[in-house]
């Protein structure tokens, strides 16, 4: 093969100018930058080990309710500290007859958010009514923060007639549009991806996508694609990771190595920060300070909120059986994010054992109230099985919807159908 002039012309310079070792110039230095990583060469060969970046914990409140540094205190409102304490304490209440009613066979499933308030009112506490919220299934507290009534709670518990779910869901798996709150799903960190995905839609728009998971979730393979994708694509999410020490019987110990949850997010190009999830101050500080860069970087950021679940896992789950009675109670004794609540608001004289005996009967009798107007609504039509898939129902789905009311019609003595809606 024959090269032209101008060809032979352009490879000699190509290879020239790449493939030809040049001598060093004088100003060469030892910093340099490959697929945008920042590299400094060495001429030791060391191990980087799991200690080399120890993230540190962020603490505003002792566990005696004192301001640690006083230039770190929120500075809220009497208002807003009243409505923190109120929506953890009626938390609690909702979880206490809940988890007796699933006891009694009065719904089939509940999970308690024992221990871990702190991290759900704090970080809702920071957050706008315009932000969307992705939850694993332990986040009741911040439905509570924005707005979600007892009986939307109740109604979705009983899957009745008014549940916005319609009884297709478990209960506990909730979900709000009118307050942006994406329904839950079961499968572990299948939301992580599906946050990336709206934060990256949201640039620009002066709002945040914050995603609720466990220390378990983060061990699923889709936790690390969003991470990439968010850090990758620059999306305004805020990736919350409650770490309450177990998935399910699986202790932390047994789920990682290295420096815990947090120790990831600067390897995928992440800014994190670890909090006390127990010190509802650093979880608001925390969540204020990442949703403001997200917005203001259009980046994301991941939290490691460290926690405990004092409850089993769910009221399927018998904990006893993988810790022990002491561990639970060493950590309600000292680390309890309600009574450190507690503790700051008596001090400042904005709490007494007169209000909380009072706030307490208020709470339940509305509790209970909603519970038992929940418990007497008809269940969804059965019909509902087939809507809300599909725009219009197609020629296949029509058919199986015609023979299941056939079927019906033919042992309707069979049926409960009276607990139905018409």
């Amino acid at each position: 093969m024959v090269l032209s002039k101008n060809c032979a012309s352009l490879l000699g310079r190509y290879f020239r100018n790449t493939l030809i070792p040049k001598t060093l110039s004088a100003s060469y230095t030892s910093s340099q930058v490959h697929a945008d990583v920042k590299l400094e060469w060495t001429q030791n060969l060391n191990f980087t080990g799991s200690s080399s970046l120890l993230i540190p914990s962020y603490r505003v409140l002792n566990q005696q309710g004192q301001i640690i540094k006083e230039s770190e205190d929120p500075k809220l409102s009497d208002s807003v500290l009243e409505k923190m304490y109120k929506n953890m304490t009626l938390l609690n209440v909702i979880d206490k007859i809940l988890y007796e009613s699933q006891r009694q066979g009065r719904i089939s499933f509940y999970m308690t958010n024992f221990g871990e308030e702190a991290t759900h009112i704090g970080s809702a506490a920071a957050l706008n009514e315009d932000d969307v919220v992705f939850g694993q299934y332990r986040e009741t507290g911040v439905l509570l923060w924005r707005g979600f009534t007892l009986s939307e709670l109740m109604d979705q518990c009983y899957g009745n007639c008014d549940d916005q779910g319609k009884g297709r869901q478990m209960p506990v798996h909730y979900g709000s549009k009118r307050l942006n709150f994406v329904t839950i799903s079961s499968p572990l960190a299948t939301q992580l991806p599906q946050a990336a995905g709206a934060a990256y839609a949201l640039k620009g728009k002066n709002k945040i996508v914050i995603c609720y998971f466990g220390e378990g979730a983060a061990s699923e393979g889709d936790a690390h694609a969003a991470f990439n994708f968010a850090a990758t694509l620059g999306c305004p999410v805020i990736f919350f990771c409650r770490n309450n020490g177990y998935a399910i019987s699986t202790p932390s110990k047994e789920q990682y190595k290295g420096d815990g949850i947090a120790g990831r997010g600067p390897g995928y190009g992440i800014n994190t920060l670890r909090v006390d999830g127990n010190d509802i101050f650093a979880v608001y500080n925390a969540t204020k300070m990442a949703k403001e860069y997200a917005i203001t970087e259009n980046k994301p950021v991941l939290i490691e909120a460290l926690t405990y679940r004092v409850g089993h896992h769910s009221t399927s789950d018998d904990s006893t059986k993988y810790r022990s009675v002491e561990e639970v109670q060493h950590w309600t004794a000292t680390e309890n994010p309600v009574n450190r609540l507690r503790l700051y608001l008596e001090n400042k004289d904005l709490w007494n054992e007169d209000m909380e005996k009072q706030w307490h009967t208020e709470s339940r009798k509305d509790i209970l109230t909603a519970f038992d107007a929940a418990e007497k609504k008809s269940k969804p039509h059965w019909s509902e099985l087939f809507n809300d898939v599909y725009q219009e129902i197609p020629d296949h789905i029509r058919k199986q919807m015609e023979e299941m009311q056939q079927h019906i019609e033919q042992y309707k003595d069979q049926y409960p159908i009276k607990a139905y809606s018409p």
